[in-house]
């Protein structure tokens, strides 16, 4: 691992984080989460094509030599109400190169505009939407970081119910899927984690679901219905307030006998594989990911 480049990098994600206080305004919450990402170089020649319907947007993105019969749904984070295509594209077109697939990247609507359950309705259109285009579900992957994470379980949850086809596999990457905020890392990785801190999580919480029950499982998955998904693989750095998160998914997976694998990179900070521009191990772990889809949707 280098050390330099992880230490360099948390330095610079703290300087975005530890600025935000009860005044800094969304926007400026928003610009801060973009610029972790300006300047960087496309290491994929990848094609994006923009996909804007009634029901939901992203960009179709296809690196070179992937398999366009062949998908993954991706649902980015930033606590429903931060992030985008743009600061995501770089993660998207590395994961396209690994996985050998195309990869819908949905812009989903954020909060506090567009609170639950906009998320997740534009989630479930973009799998819907993939299937519609002609790829077969036993080829597609949902993958998702943070609180894309939980979206990519509520969207097999809500496929389950409505009698969808279900996606080959799941990704849950750093999954944010408890809006209470009870596991104990929250707490014990609180000083190594530069990003996700509780008060942080706490707000974009209550954008997101102002008036709602936080126990929804459509918003906290450890309150979903488990069985019937597809193999799920869960990733989590070492040094994170969710990685309690993290476990509970894979014990509640394995209680319900659904196939699941996790990978703890020791040390890693919240979804460090988005910072793979900078790091080195970042790319490492979307090449893992990459394996376990191709694994399964080949």
């Amino acid at each position: 691992m280098g050390t330099s480049e992880l230490d360099d990098l948390v330095l610079h994600v703290r300087a975005v984080f530890d600025s935000w206080n009860e005044n800094t305004t969304l926007e400026e919450m928003r610009a801060g989460w973009e610029s972790l990402f300006h300047g960087k170089k496309r290491a994929v020649s990848a094609t994006a094509q923009k996909i804007e319907n009634a029901d939901f947007e992203g960009e179709w993105i296809v690196a070179p030599e992937a398999d366009e019969s062949r998908a993954i749904v991706y649902l980015h984070g930033g606590g429903y109400v931060i992030g985008s295509v743009n600061s995501y594209r770089d993660m998207c077109e590395r994961l396209s190169r690994a996985a050998k697939a195309a990869v819908l990247a949905v812009d989903y609507r954020l909060a506090p505009e567009h609170p639950f359950p906009a998320a997740v309705e534009d989630s479930v259109s973009g799998y819907r939407w993939v299937i519609a285009r002609g790829t077969q579900p036993e080829r597609i992957a949902i993958a998702g970081d943070s609180a894309g994470g939980a979206l990519t379980l509520a969207v097999m949850f809500l496929a389950k119910q409505k009698g969808y086809p279900m996606p080959a596999c799941g990704v849950p990457i750093s999954p944010w899927v408890d809006l209470e905020h009870t596991g104990e890392t929250m707490v014990t990785m609180d000083a190594v984690e530069p990003m996700c801190h509780k008060a942080v999580l706490e707000g974009c919480a209550r954008l997101y679901l102002p008036h709602g029950d936080l126990r929804n499982p459509l918003a906290s998955s450890i309150y979903g219905d488990f069985t019937g998904l597809p193999p799920l693989f869960v990733t989590v750095g070492g040094h994170e307030t969710l990685l309690d998160d993290a476990n509970r998914v894979v014990a509640l997976a394995r209680a319900a006998n659904v196939p699941v694998e996790i990978k703890v990179y020791p040390r890693q900070i919240h979804v460090f594989q988005i910072f793979a521009s900078r790091m080195a191990e970042s790319e490492h772990g979307i090449q893992d990911i990459g394996r376990f889809i191709l694994r399964h949707t080949s």
